[in-house]
């Protein structure tokens, strides 16, 4: 895994959450992880990631994961704790906590990894 595709692992997680709760919002189902995925191939769902974020600078990476990010806090902003917390929504899991293993797991991850290469 190289910088960058570190960078896409983290843009298309934002990006994914933010298709679930904008489906939610429409009234539209939602396919958890993605479309096409389970949740025991998510090595396979870091993959497409790199393969849709593969053709931009690291520069332009680091901007959209930026204006992601940014897009992401007003959309869990513009909810009420009862929205996020008051009841299930996948499973047993409310939105508000699948927004947070969906998001801080990821950059858990990152910064695991981040510390191996600053390591080597």
């Amino acid at each position: 895994m190289s910088p960058a595709d570190l960078v896409a692992y983290l843009l298309g997680w934002n990006e994914l959450v933010l298709k679930w709760l904008e489906r939610d919002d429409q009234g539209l189902p939602v396919d958890f992880p993605e479309t096409g995925f389970q949740w025991n191939e998510l090595g396979r769902l870091a993959q497409k990631f790199y393969q849709d974020y593969g053709e931009l600078s690291y520069p332009q990476l680091l901007d959209a994961l930026v204006h992601v990010k940014q897009r992401l806090v007003g959309a869990i902003a513009a909810r009420s704790d009862q929205e996020l917390y008051g009841r299930a929504w996948y499973g047993e899991w409310t939105k508000g906590r699948m927004i947070q293993f969906n998001t801080s797991s990821p950059y858990a991850n990152a910064r695991g990894r981040i510390r191996k290469w600053l390591k080597a």
